[in-house]
């Protein structure tokens, strides 16, 4: 008896997606019953997403540093990489900036009056910042779940296992034994993509369903045009003229790993999906495993877009007009405190503050956005992940002409 096909995985996870969506609006009248039921199955998934995945972020770029046996090798990926991230948030904001301040009459004025929303931890010093990136203590950067020190320890082990490798090919075996134990673990966790993204997104829409259809949704409207617009343009012309692959063919590939950022809101929680769709669009396992969870703590494209449309909605709520050079401020804050920002849910809220900060608007106008902030948040991290791919895929095809180059001379 032949057995029937089961859905593949992107299928489940749409169907889930416009389940989640109905039962929202259904339940638009009673939002507690949502939060109160449902969501506590998301939180679950969620957490062991949250459980996996600093095991997972270490062992992945520790595998794809020592899979390269050449320190040189690792800070050529190292340095394309960061300069394609860069590149390319700079774009995102500028695009975010330029499409606001043409659509900026469609706003709406909403009253400033008693704003009272109080963001964290919104001054942050750069060399505060740079020593923070070291951990003091081995375990104390799993225990906060602090990316940047997982980075910067795999990283060190890494290379110390590169130097000695000559001598002990075992502790390379061990390392890709323990990658594989992780990502094992992360596939059974992903089976449940479809549950978990039904029972995050069904709160979300019974919770929010008035507010986007009242005030605040010409600026997500704004924001999400822009966001289509990133991807659609600089990326399509970034895996075509750089990586060798048809926009369409990889905008296919990656629709696994879009709608789970979507519906889960978390650039770190896509990792595992977004791994295996770069993977079966070319690029290589190595480039990937040290590229991708590196872009999901320093690559923040569509937050950087949001960082544009919010301070420009802001901005002409408290009656004032960005200046150029406040835009370019806000262009070089984004990018750089982009850096610093993990790839969690609502992050973006604490960069939107340094930037406030950094162009003297009023930090108290977060507050016009804090209540459909995770409507936001879900765009914005489809295209984080999506510019993660696009990398992974770009600098995979680099690395193929340099072999090919070196091999030929």
């Amino acid at each position: 008896m032949e057995k029937r096909k089961k859905l593949a995985l992107s299928t489940q996870i749409f169907i889930a997606l416009i389940l989640a969506i109905g039962a929202g609006i259904a339940l638009t009248g009673n939002p507690d019953f949502a939060k109160t039921y449902i969501k506590p199955f998301g939180t679950i998934f969620l957490n062991l997403i949250k459980w996996i995945v600093c095991p997972l972020v270490f062992f992945s770029i520790m595998s794809g540093v020592v899979s390269m046996r050449d320190i040189k090798k690792v800070g050529a990926v190292g340095g394309s990489t960061v300069l394609y991230y860069l590149c390319t948030t700079a774009f995102a904001v500028a695009i975010g900036l330029l499409f606001a301040n043409l659509l900026k009459g469609i706003f709406p004025v909403l009253s400033t009056a008693e704003l009272s929303y109080e963001p964290a931890a919104t001054s942050v010093n750069f060399m505060d910042t740079l020593v923070g990136i070291f951990p003091s203590n081995f375990l104390k950067p799993f225990i906060d779940a602090n990316m940047l020190q997982i980075i910067v320890s795999s990283l060190f082990i890494g290379f110390a296992l590169i130097l000695i490798g000559h001598r002990f090919d075992m502790e390379f075996k061990a390392v890709d034994v323990c990658n594989d134990i992780c990502m094992k673990s992360m596939e059974m966790i992903l089976k449940l993509s479809p549950i978990g993204v039904f029972c995050l997104l069904c709160p979300v829409v019974a919770e929010n369903g008035p507010a986007v259809l009242g005030s605040l949704a010409k600026v997500l409207l704004v924001a999400y045009l822009c966001y289509i617009v990133h991807a659609v343009v600089v990326y399509s012309a970034s895996v075509k003229a750089l990586g060798g692959v048809g926009p369409v063919k990889f905008f296919k590939g990656m629709l696994p790993a879009i709608m789970m950022a979507f519906s889960s809101a978390s650039s770190v929680g896509t990792l595992p999906l977004n791994m295996e769709c770069c993977e079966k669009l070319g690029a290589d396992k190595e480039v990937s495993s040290f590229v991708l969870p590196l872009g999901a703590t320093i690559n923040m494209d569509g937050t950087a877009i949001y960082q544009g449309v919010c301070a420009v909605f802001i901005a002409s709520c408290f009656g004032i007009s960005l200046t150029f050079s406040q835009m370019l401020t806000i262009v070089l804050t984004a990018t750089l405190a982009s850096i610093g920002t993990a790839g969690v849910p609502g992050a973006g809220m604490v960069m939107l503050a340094m930037v406030l900060q950094s162009v003297g608007l009023p930090v108290e106008g977060i507050a016009l956005v804090a209540g459909v902030d995770r409507i936001f948040d879900m765009g914005r991290t489809v295209v984080n992940i999506t510019g993660d791919a696009s990398c992974a895929i770009v600098v995979s095809r680099l690395q193929r002409i340099r072999a090919e180059k070196k091999a030929a001379a």
